[in-house]
């Protein structure tokens, strides 16, 4: 099953997605309240499937995210890290959080402020969110705790992540800038979760574009990592890495700039597609563009 969320006279709901990618049938609840247990009762009324909202928008704390889970992205950034050079291969999964203010629509504008920061890179990620509570989850059992996956990008501030004592969680946080959805894909439908294909373009240009099999600990060894004596709770997102091709390792590097249009892809997952928008974000109480359309 695919789950979007749309908003109909104001009200946030969920609708099926079908084969065709259109809503079939809207349910009286959110994605959200699937997520942690809701039934799913097909009302029957179908919309269509434009305006689309983040699948998901109340968040139990921070987005988790896992860093260097592709070690061609891991080699790439060698000695562009800034004076955190040198840096060994981690044996086990480097985590990180960032903000759930940053989550916006799969095609609401991407917040850009050259006074806060001049270094916005692109991440295409795949993102799982977990469907069951659980604690020190065995590897075996991990998948069972999974709901399904979103296609996400990890915006991210190059110069603020190298500014705050090498600590990532700034760096990643800047409001309204990491795009997720399109829509919520439940395990289920996926027939080889080694067999996604990440891809990110800017401007039609392609610049990353892999395999999941490629990550260095795989879905299950990352939530069996992060759950051992922390307990997930059902509607975490966890991001799960970026592939190679990121700006700040290319020659010459590549940041994002206002009207650059970026469009993120995971096969079987959907598609995201997000223009950098001059955004006010360094004075107080400032409406961001995805606030014009209500709850992100």
């Amino acid at each position: 099953m695919k789950l979007a969320s749309v908003s109909v006279g104001g009200v946030r709901r969920a609708g099926v997605v079908d084969e065709t990618e259109r809503i079939v049938s809207l349910l009286s609840v959110t994605v959200d309240d699937v997520v942690r247990g809701a039934p799913v009762e097909l009302t029957g009324e179908v919309v269509p499937l434009d305006g689309l909202l983040s699948p998901l928008h109340r968040f139990n704390r921070d987005v988790l995210c896992t860093g260097w889970n592709y070690w061609d992205h891991f080699e790439e950034s060698a000695g562009k890290r800034e004076g955190q050079d040198p840096v060994s291969r981690p044996l086990r999964p480097t985590f990180f959080t960032k903000g759930p203010d940053t989550v916006i629509g799969p095609f609401d504008p991407i917040a850009f402020d050259p006074s806060v920061s001049q270094k916005w890179d692109y991440e295409a990620e795949i993102a799982m969110v977990i469907g069951l509570d659980g604690r020190s989850i065995p590897e075996e059992k991990a998948l069972d705790h999974v709901f399904g996956f979103l296609v996400a990008n990890d915006v991210s501030q190059r110069d603020l992540q190298r500014a705050h004592g090498g600590q990532w969680l700034k760096g990643k946080s800047l409001d309204a800038t990491m795009p997720l959805g399109p829509w919520l894909t439940t395990l289920d439908e996926i027939a080889d979760l080694a067999a996604l294909r990440v891809r990110c373009e800017v401007n039609g240009v392609r610049l990353q574009d892999a395999s999941s099999a490629q990550m260095a600990f795989t879905f299950a060894q990352i939530i069996a990592e992060l759950s051992e004596g922390m307990t997930l709770r059902a509607g975490d997102v966890i991001l799960t890495g970026t592939p190679s091709g990121v700006g700040n390792a290319r020659e010459p590097q590549i940041f994002l700039r206002d009207g650059d249009v970026v469009v993120t892809r995971v096969s079987g997952l959907g598609e995201l597609r997000n223009t950098v928008t001059l955004t006010d974000l360094a004075s107080p109480g400032v409406k961001l563009p995805a606030d014009q359309g209500g709850e992100r």
